[in-house]
């Protein structure tokens, strides 16, 4: 999969996308309730420096967020054959996140995660493999919508690939589905441990990968015993998990970690997963130092 390269900068920083929800009053709020929300996700990462943000994901969980745009599925139940939604999801908030900022990420989940999280009320489908492929078919329409509307690279968020109840092999081919229908680079996250899928994982044609490494040291050690075949790596140093927010000093241990076992020019930089749950001030503080930290390690090569 030839992609252009997508940000030139070395150690540069990012997000895995979602920020907490921080609602606003006035007029506006009347008719977009979380337009506010957006409005502080975008301020606020381009405050603390991250070089490729997100719109925030503010419009509810990863799942219903897309699930409930589909034809096919009511109340996460899978009553009919899955089609695309009638318009674009996530792009208004991504084009008004590319207003602001020059570099955004379009941010979709899964196909695969979105199947786990979905039942199965139809005998259109046999298993959940089978609604991941159309889920991936589904999601093309939104992915071409992002690459329209600007992003400089499509991320993909599989969390359960790491839990060892997904069908790789399935999952591999939704994906790459998304990723052959555009022209922009794909980035991969996976949260969790990668112990048992890692060698499968691999695997995948993305450009990206992006783990966490702050709450999971181990993902560290098999990774850098392992061939990354030309990938770039997200590297999770901030703990997303926790509302302590760590020192410049700390996450910088942890990026040097990193630089210490991988080339520095294949890294991004960003927290292990998303925000959403944490308060604001947490969010932009681990962001804020975060950026720091990735700048006094860059400037040290």
């Amino acid at each position: 999969m030839s992609k252009s390269y997508f940000i030139n900068k070395v150690l540069a920083t990012t997000v895995v996308g979602s920020y907490p929800v921080v609602k606003a009053g006035g007029l506006k709020s009347l008719f977009d309730p979380l337009a506010g929300a957006v409005e502080t996700a975008v301020a606020d990462q381009v405050g603390a420096g991250i070089d490729l943000i997100s719109d925030g994901q503010v419009r509810g969980d990863m799942i219903g967020a897309f699930t409930s745009k589909l034809p096919g599925v009511r109340d996460q139940q899978v009553i009919g054959k899955i089609q695309p939604a009638a318009g674009p999801i996530t792009v208004a908030d991504t084009k008004y996140a590319l207003s602001k900022f020059p570099k955004v990420k379009g941010i979709i989940t899964g196909p695969t995660t979105l199947a786990h999280g979905l039942h199965l009320s139809t005998p259109m489908y046999r298993n959940k493999e089978e609604v991941a492929l159309d889920l991936a078919a589904a999601l093309i329409v939104e992915a071409k919508s992002l690459e329209a509307a600007g992003v400089a690279l499509l991320q993909i968020d599989e969390p359960i690939l790491s839990t060892g109840i997904a069908d790789l092999a399935t999952a591999k081919q939704a994906v790459e589905m998304i990723g052959s229908a555009v022209h922009i680079p794909i980035c991969m996250h996976v949260c969790g441990n990668l112990g048992n899928v890692l060698d499968e994982v691999l695997k995948f044609n993305v450009n990206v990968l992006d783990f966490e490494f702050s709450k999971n040291l181990d993902n560290l050690d098999i990774l850098s015993r392992r061939d990354l075949t030309g990938k770039m790596l997200g590297f999770g140093c901030v703990d997303s998990s926790s509302e302590e927010v760590e020192t410049v000093a700390e996450i910088k241990q942890r990026i040097q970690r990193g630089v210490d076992h991988f080339d520095p020019k294949i890294l991004l930089i960003d927290p292990d997963c998303g925000m959403r749950m944490r308060s604001r001030e947490a969010a932009y503080w681990k962001l804020k130092n975060m950026c720091d930290a990735a700048k006094e390690v860059r400037l040290s090569l």
